[in-house]
Formats: structure tokens, sequence, C-alpha cells
């Protein structure tokens, strides 16, 4: 399948950090995962990353405090089951990667590799950060790919996105030592004030860089949200040895 996006697509994603694409999968494919996803959180099949774990602003205090047993991501999404791993190697989205990276796409199962939920009421909101912070390969140019399970928009904590900001020089006082932007920096409000939350449809798919600069907010529904996330870079680009991203198997999907 060669080059299954058009020439204003692919400048779309270098000039803007990401790209949505719409009803990229069937529904019979997205509502498989669905039921396994919501299979695995109600019987907590492991590994699970619990809010309580992460300690973000306004998530339980304790595992064992109300609330503390409030799934953030089961992980290992490739291990987890055979229908994330269809998905992850899909012959179209792999060709829509090649085309992205100009050369064979590989999975890293270091990170991502999980299916993020939000839940209401302890289901926390993540602030302004960029993924390749913690992300050790020779260049920023890797593509974290996000599935939406379910109607995404900023009443469930939809992903908000700074636009073309995979291109900017940041100062290092804009940062915080988590590395996201620190919400009191002028220039950052102005950075803010330029965030945009696309909704997405069940089934739709977005695809941003790593550099993107990207947040989520609370879930005010009173459904569980789901996305499926897989992260992806080019052959050229391996992991660093010796650290985390080195750590899990890195998988060519295509030649």
């Amino acid at each position: 399948m060669q080059n299954p996006l058009s020439p204003a697509q692919v400048d779309s994603f270098r000039k803007e950090g990401y790209l949505l694409l719409k009803g990229l999968v069937p529904t019979a494919q997205r509502e498989q995962m669905l039921a396994v996803t919501q299979d695995h959180l109600r019987r907590a099949v492991a590994p699970l990353e619990y809010e309580a774990e992460v300690g973000y602003e306004g998530a339980p205090s304790s595992l064992e405090a109300e609330g503390g047993r409030t799934a953030r991501r089961l992980r290992a999404a490739w291990q987890r089951d055979p229908v994330y791993r269809q998905w992850a190697s899909d012959p179209k989205l792999v060709a829509i990667l090649h085309q992205l990276f100009g050369e064979p796409a590989c999975i890293t199962l270091a990170h991502h590799n999980c299916v993020m939920t939000k839940h209401p009421t302890f289901g926390t909101a993540t602030g302004w950060h960029r993924d390749i912070r913690y992300w050790s390969f020779p260049r920023n140019e890797l593509i974290s790919v996000w599935l939406a399970l379910g109607a995404e928009a900023p009443g469930n904590g939809a992903l908000k996105f700074i636009p073309g900001s995979h291109l900017l020089q940041l100062q290092p006082e804009q940062m915080d030592e988590l590395d996201f932007l620190r919400p009191e920096v002028p220039a950052n409000q102005a950075l803010f004030a330029q965030g945009i939350a696309p909704s997405l449809e069940p089934g739709d798919v977005v695809l941003f860089h790593s550099g993107l600069f990207h947040a989520a907010g609370r879930n005010d529904s009173e459904q569980v949200k789901c996305s499926v996330v897989f992260a992806y870079h080019g052959r050229s680009n391996p992991p660093v040895p010796g650290t985390r991203s080195a750590a899990s198997d890195d998988i060519q999907l295509d030649t």
C-alpha cells in the first residue's frame, strides 16, 4: 500500500505536528477492542497503572483511599491481547507511518503500548507536556498513534494540542522539573491560548509528533473514556542502548 496520505495531509502533519484521520478503524474492529478493554478493566487484568500511583493533582492519595483502584491505563497492550496487536500492525496504518517517516516503521513497546482510560470523578487531568521528555532516541522524530474507542470531547477529557509546538525552541525556565510547561510563565500562557481540542468520534485516529505539546482535562461525563495508544519510529532512529527506551522489544513492521 503506497502513500495512502495526500501531499496536503503530509504537509499538515509536518507543520502542525498532528494529523486527524476520521473513521480509520472499522466499527467491528473497534468494538472488539472496546469489549476486551472493558473486560480487562472489570477484572483488573495486570499490568495496570492506577491514578493513585501517578499522583497527579486530584488523584486518590493511595490505593486504599476512595477511588484508589481507579485505573489510568492498561499497560502492555501489544502483549495483552491479539486485538491490539492486529490494530498496531495494521497494513494501512503501517503504510501511513512509512510515508511520514520516509522509511520502514518500527513500534517501540517501551513507551505508550497501552489503553489509556479516563474515569469520571477520579480520572485526573494531564498538564502540557511532550512525549520525548522521557524517551531516548537519537532524533525527536517519533509518532504516537491515538485511537478513540469511544467519543472524545473536552467534556470527557479529550486530548488538547498546541499546533506547531514541535517546532518551537523553548527556554529552560518555561519547564518544571518534570518537563511540564509552567502555567505561571507568561510565554506559556500565550501558548496555552493557542491550544485546540479536536473532538473524536469512535474509530477516529490522531497521529502526533513526539515533540508536540499536548494535554488532557478531567472526565466530567458519566462514562469511562478509553483510547488505544502506540508509539512508532523510523528504522534509522532506534532507541539509545542502555536506556529505558531500549529495555523492551522494538519491532520492525514493514520492509
